[in-house]
């Protein structure tokens, strides 16, 4: 018997379950970070443990750096990296106080003429990065990097002078689409679905929404994915599915999709687990240990959009 007090024991996935495979998968593969991440969101595990294995890849500087995105390698801390840290504090419910403040000065140490964040900074020349990520000496201003750091502040209501400049930036980049690619759509997204005015924000969703049916930057039907060409520059199988735009039934983005295909692709993304536990990765693998340090992520992110539209995963 426990003794009174103890910590409650974590829930035991069905042993078959697709829960139970991932954690195989995460147990034997994932770097620490990832395997108190699962432990937080699977097992009961506690958000200090997570805190803390996240500081390991923070800089002086406020940012983060250390390969926290596996596409960018070395110590230098980068904006894509602080996106990513700032992901992982939101999923904790820890994205607030002076952790996020040193944050916010770092942003702003970084950010281009017109306030807002390039995907790469040039202090990344010089260490390993992925071939498909250009090191230019002066970056322009990118939506890639700037939407998401931006919807995840205001999503957990923060404000600091750097957001405003940059929110701008995010309104004016998003209102001025024509042609775009998933990625981009994607961190729109996460802009849009924490933007203050919603009114506006659901008029430009309406508008990305058609623009992702009309260029078919998802793939609809996955048994028919020659039908859906991927964006240039993306690798052969990089296809983008309603649930990569729609992580959770409450994005803006769940109503470009009926409910057939967005079914039809959550039964796709529940196939694609491997027999190892683990989801795969479908950019373009430039090196071993970036592909190893990947899928964990994504694994636990496959979980996470499953169990939020009510699938079982054990």
């Amino acid at each position: 018997m426990p003794e009174t007090g103890a910590s409650p024991l974590p829930p035991t996935p069905q042993a078959s379950s697709p829960l139970f495979r991932a954690e195989h998968f995460v147990w034997l593969t994932a770097r620490v970070l990832e395997q108190r991440l699962f432990a937080h969101h699977f097992l009961n595990g506690a958000a200090d443990p997570v805190e803390t294995a996240l500081d390991a890849y923070r800089n002086e500087d406020g940012g983060f750096g250390h390969a926290l995105e596996p596409d960018l390698r070395g110590p230098v801390s980068q904006p894509l990296h602080t996106a990513h840290a700032l992901r992982v504090l939101d999923s904790i419910g820890r994205c607030g106080g002076q952790r996020v403040e040193r944050v916010c000065r770092y942003l702003t140490s970084v950010s281009t003429p017109d306030g807002a964040l390039p995907a790469v900074h040039p202090s990344q020349r010089g260490y390993p990065a992925a071939p498909f990520v250009p090191i230019v000496d002066d970056p322009p201003s990118d939506l890639l990097a700037t939407g998401p750091v931006v919807g995840l502040l205001h999503r957990n209501e923060v404000w600091h002078a750097w957001l405003f400049r940059a929110t701008d930036y995010c309104w004016q980049r998003i209102e001025s689409l024509e042609r775009s690619h998933p990625y981009e759509i994607e961190a729109a997204v996460t802009f849009l679905d924490a933007a203050a005015d919603r009114t506006r924000a659901e008029a430009a969703a309406d508008r990305l929404g058609r623009l992702v049916r009309d260029h078919r930057l998802a793939a609809l039907d996955p048994e028919h994915l020659e039908a859906f060409p991927v964006a240039p520059g993306y690798a052969p199988e990089e296809h983008h599915f309603p649930y990569d735009y729609a992580r959770t039934p409450g994005s803006l983005a769940r109503e470009w999709f009926t409910d057939d295909e967005m079914n039809r692709s959550l039964d796709f993304l529940a196939s694609r687990q491997r027999e190892d536990g683990g989801w795969p990765i479908t950019w373009r693998q430039w090196a071993p240990g970036v592909a190893l340090e990947a899928r964990p992520m994504v694994t636990i992110e496959a979980l996470r959009t499953l169990r939020a539209y009510g699938r079982a995963i054990g």
